[in-house]
């Protein structure tokens, strides 16, 4: 029997003939959407492609060019869930469908081969990814990246390797897991206990990000446990179509957490941290899978409820600005699943505008996605440089020095912005930013 186009059991309650109604009619979403900007065609907005996974999920529509590229062409950045006045679900809905795709291997062979070896065989082994990261800070540390670029190998090679080359992050000399303890205890009496998960690339290509976190966080009195043997939280996987490796790395990271006492768990990656906010809802419906973890079957709720951003918990817990002095020009950045997944927007911006000294100048389309989008940039990077482009434009007319955000994949795309278009701002993590104020407000 020929397989169905989509398991409808995947978009089961996500896509009612009422929701479509309501958005055929809507159209609020339109203005936010950066793939229809662009485009200007209903196929590449939020509603399009809603009517498009609905038709081909009841058998009305075959899967086709058309179809596939609109799936990979949304940048998932769920903007229009921030418009949308029904509530929406969009991000669930196109995912769904990424799943379903990527389980018949309907995709371009690139982005399979990402997906497939780049995430679920190198990302999601932390032991596998600790290697092959000792191996690209030798190729960029030895000067052979450099070199390859300058004799021009990478035009030769043809494509745009070269770029997503120079793309990609610096990789740490010293990882995370290696260098910190596992209880780190502030100075002053402890106000509260958090947990630091590490991650996947921010344990081996931003060391530094996870040790200015911890810094902060200890400036801020909390004893801080950071959990051996870290790995994956899943969010690169569930984001991009491999949702069932998602939920395993999701059971792992829960069975790992389960055995600490802690009062919050700080992430300082934005996609990270909505993906662990959503655990509560990604096993709602496989109990039996959460049971692996935990005998209580609220266990992922639970869980899910104790995770907070850094700017979010320093902001409600009460933000120590009398501590912090910049004397410069900054401007912020929202990534997209701080500020549409996790609806965190007032907290940085409060936090970054309270420091003394701080000229701050508000981004225009500071919500606009950059391009990065998880494996976007890499796996249609022409795309992505477009949506960069708008970024970049709108940095340069802040006059800023410095531009803060809460994401390592935006600080990548940013930088190689302002590499490529030679762009003078510094391109900060928020913790980063905090902690240098901190350093030289003491010095």
């Amino acid at each position: 029997m020929a397989e169905p186009p989509l398991q409808k059991s995947l978009l089961s309650g996500l896509i009612s003939d009422d929701l479509l109604l309501q958005c055929m009619h809507c159209g609020m979403c339109l203005p936010t959407c950066p793939t229809y900007n662009v485009t200007k065609l209903e196929s590449s907005s939020p509603r399009g492609r809603i009517r498009l996974i609905k038709s081909v999920s009841e058998g009305k529509l075959e899967i086709n060019d058309t179809y596939l590229n609109e799936i990979s062409f949304c940048l998932d950045c769920q903007a229009c869930e921030t418009a949308c006045p029904a509530g929406v679900k969009y991000g669930a809905i196109v995912e769904a469908a990424r799943e379903e795709v990527s389980r018949q291997n309907l995709e371009p062979l690139k982005v399979r081969t990402i997906r497939r070896f780049g995430l679920n065989f190198i990302v999601a082994n932390q032991p596998i990814l600790k290697i092959v990261a000792r191996l690209i800070y030798i190729y960029q540390a030895s000067g052979l990246q450099k070199f390859l670029h300058n004799i021009g190998m990478f035009k030769i090679m043809g494509g745009n390797l070269g770029a997503v080359d120079q793309m990609s992050p610096k990789f740490s000399k010293r990882f995370s897991s290696d260098m910190m303890s596992e209880i780190y205890t502030p100075a002053e009496p402890v106000r509260y206990r958090v947990l630091l998960p590490l991650g996947c690339l921010m344990d081996v290509a931003f060391a530094d990000i996870n040790s200015d976190t911890l810094d902060v966080l200890l400036q801020h009195g909390c004893e801080v446990i950071i959990p051996r043997n870290q790995g994956c939280c899943g969010s690169l996987h569930a984001h991009n179509g491999e949702q069932k490796k998602g939920k395993e790395l999701a059971l792992k990271t829960m069975e790992l957490f389960k055995n600490f006492e802690y009062d919050f768990l700080i992430s300082n990656s934005a996609g990270c941290g909505a993906y662990m906010k959503e655990y509560g809802h990604v096993f709602e419906d496989t109990e039996s899978q959460s049971h692996e973890v935990t005998s209580d079957e609220n266990f992922p709720v639970m869980f899910s409820s104790k995770v907070k951003d850094i700017s979010e918990f320093l902001y409600e817990t009460g933000f120590r600005a009398e501590n912090y002095t910049y004397e410069g020009r900054i401007t912020y950045h929202d990534a997209c699943h701080l500020a549409h997944t996790q609806k965190i927007t007032l907290a940085p911006r409060e936090i970054i505008k309270s420091v003394g000294g701080v000229n701050y100048t508000e981004l225009n389309e500071a919500s606009w996605c950059c391009g990065s989008a998880g494996i976007y940039n890499v796996a249609r990077y022409d795309d992505a440089l477009n949506f960069l482009v708008r970024k970049m434009g709108n940095l340069k007319a802040t006059g800023s020095e410095v531009v803060v955000m809460a994401n390592p994949g935006c600080m990548g795309q940013i930088q190689h912005g302002t590499d490529k278009y030679d762009h003078k701002m510094e391109v900060l993590h928020l913790a980063t930013f905090l902690n240098r104020a901190y350093k030289k407000k003491k010095n």
